[in-house]
């Protein structure tokens, strides 16, 4: 088995409206110092999807990035290679909005709905 690639300075951001609505998301769960979980699998339409969870604590080799107000987001190694540079996004003034977006840098396409890319 390889080792994964080492990413220097990696960096996930996030925009205040995400921290925000991370934030709500943890205390409605109960889930004080916890976070959201974005990882990468390979399928969808476009070949790679972006999956969410809320988690309560990092794992040991979580990346872990922080925002406004202490919000957290983990990714694990694998995943940091394909989300390394990206901003996560939530339009809290839509009120069609039903989930975050992110800014991918190393999406070459993505699907229509925005939930699976290529890289």
């Amino acid at each position: 088995m390889t080792a994964e690639p080492t990413v220097t300075n990696p960096r996930v951001d996030m925009t205040d409206s995400a921290a925000r609505v991370i934030a709500r998301q943890l205390a409605r769960q109960h889930l004080t110092g916890g976070g959201l979980r974005i990882a990468i699998k390979a399928g969808g339409c476009s070949g790679f999807a972006y999956t969410f969870a809320f988690e309560a604590a990092p794992r040991d080799t979580d990346h872990v990035f922080t925002g406004a107000d202490g919000a957290q987001v983990f990714v694990d190694p694998r995943s940091l290679r394909l989300l390394d540079g990206t901003v996560l996004d939530f339009d809290e003034q839509n009120l069609m909005a039903t989930s975050f977006t992110l800014r991918n840098p190393h999406a070459t396409s993505t699907c229509g709905c925005g939930s699976s890319f290529s890289a």
